[in-house]
């Protein structure tokens, strides 16, 4: 985890590696919801101005800031009415990646980059969970 061997006999140096790992996520992913968040402004009118948590599953990977996003409420005509464009689909791709690249910029991964092929491998095993 993070690059530390997290097979440390101490039942408490295990818990404080946890610990520090989690909160080092959840800030990270906080920074990279705010860099995304910023940009979706730039594209249509926000509901929130800030960035929420919740505690889902798909959220909690120990290693890596995770994202849940969410671009309108289909409930709503207007917004399903904008996500059905292809131009609002594209503006709307295009400030999220700009958030991504601009989190990178300010927070560059510390840990050695890992091949494509085990990355590929990981993101199937996340999609049959």
């Amino acid at each position: 985890m993070g690059g530390i061997n997290v097979k440390a006999k101490d039942a408490q140096v295990q818990k404080a590696l946890l610990d520090m790992s989690t909160t080092a996520q959840i800030n990270d992913s906080l920074k990279l919801g705010s860099a995304m968040l910023g940009e979706i402004g730039n594209v249509g009118k926000l509901h929130k101005p800030r960035v929420e948590q919740a505690g889902f599953a798909v959220l909690k990977a120990p290693d890596i800031p995770s994202v849940l996003v969410e671009t309108a409420f289909i409930s709503n005509p207007d917004e399903e009415a904008r996500l059905r464009s292809d131009d609002y689909q594209i503006q709307l791709a295009d400030a999220l990646m700009r958030g991504i690249t601009r989190y990178f910029a300010r927070n560059p991964p510390l840990a050695q980059p890992r091949p494509v092929v085990f990355l590929q491998a990981r993101l199937r095993s996340h999609s049959r969970q």
